[in-house]
């Protein structure tokens, strides 16, 4: 199995040796607020807060979550993504790790459920999905079945869950069918009131803004995402799970980074 990346900090110590969060400059870190909107309560990730506890989050998926495209490690989504809580929340005990393994379709990734999910006892849970099942021709109907069950498990476990839809990518767009599975996915998502991360459609609004081209968010294999679009997903996941987190506590919302730009593009 593809070597797990496990990001175990604390997370003062992150936001001073993070390059990540460096002064941002090629390509436009934004989308429309009801794009970002998860549309769930963060019950469980509000509660470690504040009673201070070790926040445990699990990043399960394919490629893009083990980080195809990334030029290393550090800048797959899930380690930008423990970066930016880490800016959030400076006094906060974090583990984020990543379970993502490169060309899985949700039946290979609910069959690890109990090792690589259920094992680390998280609050939260994201689980990018949706990309393999349009590649390999998954039948929709079947992508659905699977994905009802693998959130029954982790709602009967009282986990937080958010569901992360494909990347605009060209490989995702010629699929006839992308745009049933998105839908399918935010049914899903409504149907069992966990949080959906609207990937495809916020970098969607980066090349149709006509501010960003594919190419700056896209590697040149046509699918994965490479440093930048990796770095803008977590950071822009990272303002809606801290905003959610805080309001599950009852608190306003903490001042979200508001840097207009992200580098890394290639």
């Amino acid at each position: 199995m593809t070597a797990r990346i496990v990001v175990a900090l604390s997370m003062f110590l992150a936001v001073l040796s993070t390059p990540a969060l460096a002064a941002p400059k090629a390509v436009q870190c934004t989308a429309p607020d009801d794009v970002l909107k998860l549309n769930a309560k963060l019950t469980n990730t509000a509660r470690a807060i504040r009673r201070n506890e070790e926040l445990v989050i699990v990043a399960i998926g394919s490629s893009s979550t083990e980080g195809a495209g990334a030029s290393s490690r550090a800048n797959t989504y899930p380690a930008r993504f423990a970066a930016e809580l880490a800016h959030r929340w400076p006094k906060l005990r974090l583990r984020v790790i990543n379970e993502g393994v490169g060309g899985e379709t949700v039946v290979e990734m609910l069959a690890r459920f109990e090792e690589d999910v259920m094992a680390h006892k998280p609050h939260l849970v994201i689980w990018q999905t949706g990309s393999n099942a349009l590649l390999t021709g998954q039948k929709l109907e079947d992508y659905v079945k699977t994905v009802r069950k693998g959130l029954r498990r982790l709602k009967a476990a009282r986990t937080d869950v958010i569901l992360m839809d494909p990347q605009f990518a060209p490989m995702v767009v010629a699929q006839p069918m992308h745009r049933r599975l998105i839908a399918a996915t935010a049914d899903l998502a409504n149907d069992f009131r966990v949080g959906l991360f609207q990937r495809f459609a916020v970098m969607q609004h980066w090349v149709s803004s006509g501010k960003t081209r594919i190419d700056e968010v896209i590697s040149r294999d046509r699918l994965h995402m490479n440093d930048a679009s990796y770095r803008c997903i977590a950071r822009l996941l990272a303002d809606s799970v801290s905003a959610l987190a805080y309001q599950g506590m009852g608190l306003a919302p903490a001042d979200r980074l508001r840097e207009p730009l992200i580098s890394g593009s290639r």
